[in-house]
């Protein structure tokens, strides 16, 4: 009596080896996409932070001499939010780089993995035809 299945891998196997992995660079698409990570990749650069760092600049002078209510307002509204902005933009950028890294090694890991398993699979067909074969054996001595 055979016992051994056939095996069938899953279809995801299949889709995911066309399909590969996905990365940041897949999410936007159309012209209103490809504009706002132009824009993006342009605004978040340190280089970006030092210019917006610099036109800040150009407003202290005044700020001071306004008082300490300007020099807040100064600080808060001209300052933080154009030199941070670009400064948490670049941090995403970095973010969403180790992001893609750590999918494509997570996929790497997991096609490994997927090979693995067929192997696997393979070496049990296997061993279970030969332990087919010994019991068929046994039993053809045994009656005999």
């Amino acid at each position: 009596m055979n016992h051994a299945r056939s095996h069938i891998p899953h279809p995801r196997i299949e889709e995911r080896s066309k399909v590969g992995v996905h990365l940041t660079k897949h999410e936007h698409s159309g012209f209103n996409g490809r504009l706002a990570v132009w824009i993006t990749n342009a605004v978040s650069t340190m280089w970006c932070a030092y210019v917006f760092a610099g036109i800040a600049l150009i407003s202290l002078p005044a700020a001071l001499q306004a008082g300490t209510a300007a020099i807040v307002s100064w600080v808060a509204q001209t300052f933080l939010q154009l030199v941070l902005l670009s400064v948490i933009m670049v941090g995403q950028k970095v973010a969403a780089k180790a992001s893609d890294k750590q999918a494509l090694q997570t996929y790497r890991d997991a096609e490994a993995l997927l090979k693995i398993q067929d192997e696997l699979h393979k070496l049990i067909k296997i061993n279970n035809e030969l332990t087919e074969a010994i019991h068929h054996h046994i039993v053809q001595k045994t009656e005999s």
